[in-house]
């Protein structure tokens, strides 16, 4: 598990909730009985990421119900997120957990503040769908990835077509700080 401290500013407005930090965003799974990990291993100056939660179950076994991967370059817009997926029964929550530490990470061990991701178009309802849950994240169309040759370095990083959106990491994590406290 990789947990970062940081200071937060005591200038924020009183209206808004304090920004979560990965270890308290850790302490919120804990609550709700799941436990979250995070590995970023750094290589050549690029992050390699992973963040589970899973719901432990007995005799040291657990029950795996999201998982994102991404990977991280040193540089204000260098978090670039892949696969993101939640899975099973009884998953509320977290997905809201994930991006919580998502963003926390990146925030607290990156420079990255902004981050990439692509909504994927393999099934025109099914994107719709992303489209909008990005948004609710605050992610916000960059452009079209199509079949364009131009488009061919960013469909084999993202492997197809769809919606590139970009996202500020500060705004996702107090979107996603709201949910959690709800």
């Amino acid at each position: 598990m990789t947990s970062v401290s940081s200071a937060h500013s005591s200038l924020m407005p009183a209206s808004e909730p304090p920004q979560q930090s990965l270890q308290r965003v850790e302490e919120l799974a804990a609550a709700r009985g799941l436990k979250l990990r995070l590995r970023a291993p750094r290589r050549l100056a690029v992050w390699s990421l992973q963040v589970v939660v899973a719901r432990p179950l007995a005799a040291g076994r657990a029950e795996l119900l999201g998982e994102l991967k991404g990977w991280a370059l040193p540089t204000p817009a260098g978090l670039q997120l892949d696969t993101m997926r939640v899975q099973g029964r009884n998953t509320a929550g977290v997905g809201p957990l994930i991006w919580a530490a998502t963003f926390a990470w990146a925030l607290e061990a990156t420079p990255c503040r902004r981050a990439r991701l692509l909504a994927i178009r393999d099934d025109a309802q099914q994107h719709r769908r992303l489209v909008r849950y990005f948004v609710r994240l605050g992610f916000e169309p960059v452009r079209e990835i199509g079949a364009a040759p131009a488009d061919l370095p960013l469909r084999m990083i993202w492997g197809g077509s769809g919606l590139l959106m970009g996202g500020d990491c500060a705004e996702g994590l107090r979107r996603c700080g709201r949910q959690l406290q709800s």
